[in-house]
């Protein structure tokens, strides 16, 4: 194996919340008499927690709450949906599995850590990865680098020495910004989005490890 580490997103990589939050999303417009549609749920995959609910508010002229305030309701419900909801998505269990042990790993996310946590636990994963940086530590989320440079710094790797794999548009131009070879596998709520900068872009994660242990 030419690489020395792998990075992996998390929400529509390993597990499919991107559903979740979509039904989610939906009902809390809902509840708060809007209308959200797809368009704005498109810019709001692959950001922070809080960029994501800025979008939100903005999109959808909401004045009853702040973007704070929102996302700490969204979370709340997203918490309930990954305990009784959440699956892994296809080859996440098998790519974790068959890495372990002959590379550094690690989660860069632009999830809170306490869905972060629920999500292991729930998988099973928990003691799989070198390290997990979430959105509670960084400044700026994705498609700004910094998640994938301090992720970088902690496993002691150059981007040449990492792979990144992300599904969505945003966290693929991280990745690339922070220098690494960066696999898409998009899903099906980010298959259109902007994946140009990939280094290669596959249907699933077992086309993905097949690149990786080339």
């Amino acid at each position: 194996m030419k690489f020395k580490g792998v990075i992996f997103d998390l929400d529509g990589l390993l597990i499919d919340s991107e559903t979740l939050y979509r039904k989610v999303s939906y009902a809390l417009a809902e509840s708060l008499g809007k209308q959200l549609n797809e368009e704005i749920r498109g810019q709001q995959i692959g950001r922070s927690p809080l960029e994501a609910n800025e979008i939100f508010k903005q999109e959808l002229g909401i004045e009853s709450h702040s973007a704070e305030e929102l996302m700490h309701l969204r979370n709340e419900i997203m918490l309930h949906e990954f305990r009784t909801n959440l699956q892994p998505m296809k080859g996440a269990v098998e790519i974790i599995g068959a890495l372990h042990g002959k590379v550094k790993m690690a989660i860069a996310t632009g999830s809170p850590r306490i869905l972060m946590e629920e999500a292991l636990d729930q998988l099973g994963l928990h003691g799989y990865f070198d390290h997990i940086q979430t959105s509670d530590e960084i400044a700026r989320g994705k498609p700004d680098p910094l998640i994938y440079t301090e992720t970088l710094a902690v496993l002691g790797l150059s981007p040449d020495e990492c792979v990144v794999l992300e599904d969505s548009g945003n966290g693929v131009l991280a990745g690339c910004r922070a220098g690494c070879f960066v696999i898409a596998v998009p899903n099906d709520h980010t298959r259109d989005q902007d994946f140009t900068c990939a280094s290669a872009v596959v249907d699933d994660l077992f086309a993905a490890l097949n690149l990786i242990i080339i």
